[in-house]
């Protein structure tokens, strides 16, 4: 009987490919399976022919069994949490025995070019790649871009949405329940419900900045990040349009990933951690994935031709709802680099996406090719945590070894030791959550690609149970490039005859004012302006209640003003008057000293004023 306590693989210890894999995949069972080079305890076993030894690994189990080639791999592999998949497929599946036994005969015969090939790669450590540092790092630039959103919507937050805001969000929550009924708790899931008044939705975004904080420093990271999503999902739902913008779904699901991606401790520190979900990690790569080939596959099936001709930059800079001054200087490039942008640019969103899924050496070209993408627009435009965010998910492609010089000796612990916590999310919760979001997720890009699956329907009653909660979402800016600025400018008068403009903070008013940077704060009423002026203003019936605030002199809704010319008491009279914008030229703005110059075209809405009864 043999005295053997674990399986025993015994490989070439010459071979330098044998033994960099040798490494990973100790690093993979741990002390559940011994290895040995065959040189030294190949003696011991006088049944296994010595000229097997040099062609394959061979694997001794505890009863005495003998395996050998790819089914001596598979077997020990499935000592591994997580990978016994492989030893069932080699064993249940026609074929995939014959298959994986002649895929490893080629390689042993060709292990000199698969070692270089090995290590150009996947790189020249062969332990398994750890992420306990990226997603250190991921975590805190995530509490650093809840902050920025909780604080940036604070400030804004009564006068959008107060009782005296542009949308009250108490009247929009009672004409909801009287329309709807009960119904209206599952579709409109807030806080709100509690107490809908300036003070709680004030409060909502002084505890998200809190809680945000608390994330950033590290404290109970994965319930902060739940109170997190339910504080943000509150305030979207009553905010509407004005949060409706696709970074604001973006950070709710990449803020629900993170919530089971997260260490369960309350107070965790690197070497005490649980190991870093390997199906959530791929979770949110997916969630990249999506995010950014989406947004290159709309723009090819919209079959805008600003687009498939590569002129769409030509129109971007002055365009784009709130371009900051680095545009007008971009905007001036000659035509040959705006194509050789786009380029460009459908090379990052078509093509670099998929190198998500690569080897290390390929997931690090994407680190490269996404992050950079992201700086670009960052430095040309004012997209709000948009370009933050997206590059917080693009510190997932990289692994520990990354961050190698900084705390190298305590990642490597906690490496080691997270593998004896029981502190981790069950698999009975990650695996459904998983499967759901992949189901759903997997259609809503089908949906994309106009591309139908057979499963459809029966995911379709699952999304819209989940459609609510924002946190599976569609991805796709820019899908139909808008060629022609637009501009409304509002102005009040107390005669109907002499008008004054109002002027806002941020969007183009003044042709003399520079476009400035805002983000990552993001003005949210200036940025419906940009969305209305591309429609009537019946299509955006926020637009009246915004002027009616302005008859009545509502002060919150002044506050997101830069201007009020009335600032003794409100105007009689509101009007909606049609620009249309272009950047200037070179020459233009030398001799002038203006960044747009501007033509009215229309009336935008009819002359507005209060009832008599408002009035008095």
């Amino acid at each position: 009987m043999s005295s053997q306590l674990r399986p025993l693989p015994l490989y070439d210890g010459d071979c330098s490919f044998c033994r960099w894999w040798i490494v990973r995949w100790k690093h993979s069972t741990g002390d559940l399976v011994e290895y040995a080079p065959f040189q030294e305890v190949g003696f011991q076993f006088p049944q296994i022919p010595k000229e097997r030894f040099g062609h394959a690994v061979q694997l001794i189990e505890p009863s005495g069994q003998v395996f050998s080639g790819a089914e001596a791999v598979f077997r020990a592999l499935a000592y591994s949490r997580g990978k016994g998949w492989m030893l069932w497929f080699y064993s249940t599946i026609p074929g995939v025995a014959a298959l994986s036994e002649w895929l490893y005969q080629f390689i042993s015969h060709h292990r000199s070019g698969f070692s270089k090939l090995t290590r150009f790669f996947l790189g020249k450590q062969a332990e398994v790649p750890t992420y306990f540092l990226s997603r250190w790092l991921f975590l805190r630039m995530l509490g650093a871009i809840f902050f920025i959103a909780f604080v940036s919507l604070w400030v804004q937050i009564v006068g959008l949405v107060g009782r005296k805001g542009i949308l009250p969000a108490h009247y929009f929550l009672t004409v909801a329940l009287e329309r709807i009924g009960p119904q209206a708790y599952r579709l409109l899931p807030t806080l709100c419900w509690l107490n809908a008044s300036d003070q709680f939705l004030q409060l909502l975004c002084g505890g998200g900045a809190f809680l945000s904080v608390l994330l950033i420093v590290g404290i109970a990271t994965a319930p902060v990040l739940f109170f997190l999503w339910v504080f943000y999902l509150s305030l979207l739902t009553v905010c509407r349009d004005f949060l409706g913008f696709q970074w604001d779904a973006l950070l709710l699901e990449t803020g629900f990933l993170a919530i089971f991606f997260a260490p369960l401790q309350i107070w965790p520190r690197l070497p005490r951690e649980s190991a870093p979900s390997a199906t959530i990690l791929w979770l949110l790569r997916w969630l990249l994935f999506r995010l950014m080939f989406s947004s290159g596959i709309v723009k090819l099936m919209s079959g805008d031709p600003s687009w498939r001709n590569l002129t769409a930059l030509n129109y971007h800079y002055e365009t784009q709802c709130l371009p900051p001054w680095t545009a007008w200087y971009m905007h001036q490039l000659p035509e040959w680099f705006q194509k050789v942008s786009v380029a460009g640019m459908f090379t990052v969103e078509l093509v670099v996406p998929f190198f998500i899924f690569g080897p290390r050496l390929f997931r690090y070209v994407a680190f490269v090719g996404l992050a950079g993408f992201q700086l670009i627009i960052m430095a040309t435009g004012n997209y709000a945590f948009f370009n933050i965010l997206a590059i917080a998910l693009c510190v997932l492609l990289l692994d520990d070894s990354v961050f190698a010089n900084w705390r190298h000796r305590k990642a490597s612990h906690s490496a080691t030791h997270a593998r004896s916590q029981s502190r981790a999310w069950p698999r009975w919760v990650v695996a459904p959550l998983a499967i759901t979001i992949l189901l759903v997720t997997t259609m809503l890009m089908g949906e994309e690609l106009r591309v139908s699956v057979p499963w459809s329907e029966p995911v379709k009653k699952i999304y819209s149970w989940l459609a609510p909660l924002c946190s599976l979402n569609r991805y796709g800016l820019f899908a139909v490039m808008t060629t022609t600025r637009p501009e409304i400018i509002v102005e009040g008068s107390n005669d109907g005859v002499n008008w004054l403009a109002y002027e806002f903070k941020y969007k183009p008013g003044d042709p003399a004012r520079p476009p400035s940077f805002v983000a990552p704060h993001q003005p949210r009423l200036d940025w419906q302006m940009w969305f209305a002026a591309l429609g009537s203003y019946q299509d955006h019936p926020w637009f009246i209640n915004f002027c009616k605030r302005l008859l009545e002199g509502s002060p919150a809704v002044l506050a997101l003003l830069a201007k009020n010319p009335f600032a003794n008491s409100p105007p009689r009279y509101v009007r909606a008057v049609l620009y249309d914008y272009r950047f200037t030229d070179l020459a233009t703005r030398r001799v002038h000293r203006t960044w747009w110059q501007r033509e009215m075209t229309s009336l935008y809405c009819p002359v507005l004023l209060l009832p008599a009864r408002s009035r008095d």
